[in-house]
């Protein structure tokens, strides 16, 4: 069971790798003067996924996907009570602060100092003691200071693996929820395969004499790093890992497009288990609208706006992943949503174009790069005084969100934030934009409330939309229905919408179509799907 089903909580565990392959049960007492069982690696297995943390930030893979293969040991923790989507956003905030690319320290902060805090958060367990104390005791050795630089740089995904997916800020805040695969390819990465020399040779070397040791190994890790395609600090002193485009695709490309990959099987077997959302693939020409874009901002753009400009074309005409969009993508796209000094056809057409890219299944990797600023949202929050084409355009983007499951997640979420004065959330803006649009007066936007009322309530994880979201939605759908309207379609999306919220909030929603009415029987023979919803709802009143 993946992520997305389970959000009631998951068995968690820890699995253990040995890093040595054995060679330090052996060999620890000639090297090391004491008897070690193993240099540990810990990854936390919780809702269908394996997370860790390493070199290059936070990571997850499908369980015992990453290059080290099968764990030595697996410690069943306990339970948890946890709802999936707040481990996933707990685990973001962690991939942004504590445990981010660049802050990885073998003694202080490494992956088994993760896996604790992780454990603890979820269940209240901590890992084994004699895994926190390892690393310590390691580096006490002149053993343990020589392999260090190859332990703090050692990466985990090797080359041709799928074996992880990058967290936070080292791969634009990739989401992890992905399912376990049939199968993964796994290969030593080349750091993994330079730890494993250099305790060969020391083994070697030990053997012959126990002082030769040291040297040997040190000679063997002279030669570790980076493997050339990511490097920590770079040049200019940055933090953070940095892809070398010179070389070909760096490593958050090749990230992106394995989660990509990954995402896709999963949503497409998703999909056959819900009902299908209702999204506008065909009102854009995205062309159109970007050689429209492009002639509205002529010079206004600094040079970096200006490359954001040339990543947006990659990524929607050129069909490059989502990759091709940096950090500072989202920034662009708060200037032209939040400056005034933009004609509003500039609003129009981004808007438009990333209602196109709602489309794509890689989309979740940009949304996510808004956790901080809420550029999107924000926006979306101000839908009742925006001009009637920008409520349109907007209206447009999130009924098109619906398509994938984790972008349609994203719509749901509960974390709050404060903006001017006021306390709001994914899940409220969403629901916002959807009753704003349903009672317009404009044909084309109750058109698409509707389809956003209707993705809403046919969401598979129906814990999200909690009972008060669904009464605000079942007093707009009572109003609709009091404004006559006749028109077959529309009518049908809300009383299936209806029907749903019924079953979610089973008190107060045919409390409240009782009490406000109009009564549902007033609606027969529009049509038969529609009677057939009527008497599913008229069973709920009794």
């Amino acid at each position: 069971m993946n992520g997305e089903e389970n959000t009631q909580g998951t068995n968690v565990e820890v699995y253990i790798y040995d890093l040595t392959r054995g060679l330090s049960r052996v060999m620890s007492g000639a090297l090391l003067g004491r008897h070690v069982d193993g240099i540990w690696h810990t990854g936390i297995v919780a809702y269908g996924r394996e997370y860790f943390f390493g070199h290059e930030g936070l990571q997850s893979c499908s369980p015992g996907g990453t290059v080290l293969g099968t764990p030595d040991r697996v410690v069943k923790l306990g339970e948890s009570c946890i709802p999936y989507q707040l481990f996933l956003e707990y685990l973001l905030g962690l991939g942004e602060s504590s445990f981010s690319p660049g802050t990885y320290n073998l003694v202080k902060n490494n992956c088994n100092n993760f896996s604790d805090e992780v454990a603890q958060f979820l269940c209240g367990s901590s890992i084994p003691k004699y895994i926190l104390d390892l690393p310590e005791e390691l580096l006490s050795t002149p053993l343990g200071q020589t392999l260090r630089p190859l332990l703090e740089g050692l990466s985990l995904v090797g080359e041709g693996s799928a074996g992880g997916i990058a967290l936070g800020q080292a791969a634009s805040n990739r989401h992890p929820q992905i399912p376990s695969r049939a199968s993964v390819q796994r290969g030593n990465s080349p750091d993994l395969s330079e730890l494993n020399t250099a305790i060969e040779a020391a083994s070697l070397a030990a053997l012959e004499s126990p002082q030769s040791a040291a040297a040997g190994v040190k000679a063997m890790a002279s030669v570790g790093g980076s493997n050339g395609a990511v490097e920590e600090g770079g040049a200019n002193g940055e933090d953070g890992p940095r892809v070398d485009r010179q070389g070909g695709r760096g490593a958050e490309e090749m990230a992106a497009e394995m989660e990509a990959e990954e995402r896709k099987e999963r949503e497409a077997a998703k999909k056959k288990q819900r009902d299908p959302p209702i999204v506008f693939k065909d009102a854009v020409d995205v062309q159109v609208e970007f050689d429209a874009l492009v002639g509205h901002v002529g010079n206004l753009l600094n040079p970096e706006e200006q490359q954001s400009l040339e990543e947006l074309h990659q990524y929607m005409l050129e069909d490059e992943g989502s990759w091709a969009l940096s950090d500072s993508f989202l920034n662009f796209v708060g200037r032209i949503l939040h400056d005034t000094t933009f004609r509003m056809d500039v609003r129009l057409c981004i808007l438009k174009v990333l209602a196109a890219a709602a489309l794509k299944d890689d989309v979740i990797l940009l949304l996510h790069q808004d956790r901080r600023e809420h550029v999107l949202m924000n926006y979306a929050h101000g839908v009742d005084r925006l001009p009637l084409e920008e409520q349109l355009a907007l209206t447009l983007l999130v009924a098109n969100l619906f398509e994938n499951l984790s972008s349609s997640e994203w719509l749901l979420y509960i974390s709050e934030w404060e903006l001017n004065g006021q306390t709001i959330s994914n899940i409220r803006i969403t629901t916002k934009v959807a009753v704003n649009a349903l009672l317009s007066q404009n044909d084309t936007l109750r058109d698409r409330g509707s389809a956003i009322i209707h993705n809403l309530a046919c969401k598979e994880v129906k814990t999200v939309v909690f009972d008060d979201v669904a009464v605000e939605l079942t007093m707009a759908l009572l109003e609709f229905f009091s404004s006559g309207s006749r028109d077959e379609e529309l009518l049908y999306r809300c009383f299936k919408a209806l029907q749903r919220f019924c079953t979610i909030s089973q008190q107060d929603v045919p409390q409240l179509i009782q009490m406000i009415g109009p009564p549902p029987s007033q609606f027969r023979g529009v049509s038969e799907r529609i009677n057939t919803l009527i008497i599913e709802i008229e069973r709920k009143l009794r």
